[in-house]
């Protein structure tokens, strides 16, 4: 009885304590969130109070370009989930020519590309609206759109940048863990939220106009 007695208080309850960086990236996301919705909630107030103005200026925007670019961006998210993949496998480089044998840094590698062929296609819009007269400060059109998709775009930049934190992150170590994959996949989930509110963006301003 005694020996039973024992052996049952040595025994610890186990504690499933959440993931941190499942929490943290959680917290940051929903952060993220609100941040965006102000910015939305800027831009239908602005539209409201001046629908005459949006209704000129809207005429500047070249929709089917600005489709190309958004395709570019969301293939991206298929990138990059596949480079996800990859590391979840614990494989960060290509054991083969094929795209089928591609290890996670080809596969960032590629996202990196598209999303800065994106970039690079904002600011050349951005520079055919300014020859065409709509800047920042010309009125309130101006500054919604440069807000809204200026924003976003320095998001998708800081996504570049934590792509290639990864794939470099992915050459310095000698063995690919799971610690090296659980960033891959933090800043996939950053990337797939910058690629929907992109999305968002895009049919507010670009189709419901």
């Amino acid at each position: 009885m005694g020996v039973t007695t024992a052996t049952t208080a040595n025994i610890q309850p186990t504690i499933n304590r959440p993931n941190t960086v499942a929490v943290g990236t959680i917290v940051w996301l929903g952060s993220e969130v609100m941040f965006f919705a102000g910015l939305f909630a800027i831009y239908f107030t602005l539209r409201s109070t001046s629908p005459e103005l949006w209704e000129s200026r809207i005429e500047l925007l070249d929709v089917p370009y600005a489709a190309i670019n958004t395709t570019i961006l969301v293939l991206s998210s298929v990138t990059a989930q596949f480079g996800v993949f990859a590391a979840e496998r614990l494989q960060p480089r290509a054991t083969g020519a094929s795209p089928t044998k591609w290890g996670m840094i080809e596969w960032f590698f590629l996202t990196y590309l598209m999303g800065a062929i994106f970039i690079a296609g904002q600011v050349y819009e951005y520079a055919v609206l300014v020859s065409e007269g709509l800047a920042l400060n010309s009125d309130a059109y101006g500054s919604a759109f440069y807000l809204t998709t200026g924003f976003h775009g320095l998001h998708v930049t800081g996504g570049l940048i934590a792509f290639l934190l990864v794939i470099g992150r992915a050459y310095a170590v000698k063995v690919f863990t799971h610690r090296e994959a659980t960033s891959a996949i933090v800043v996939s989930y950053y990337w797939h939220f910058v690629d929907v509110v992109w999305i968002g963006l895009f049919l507010v301003i670009y189709v419901l106009q």
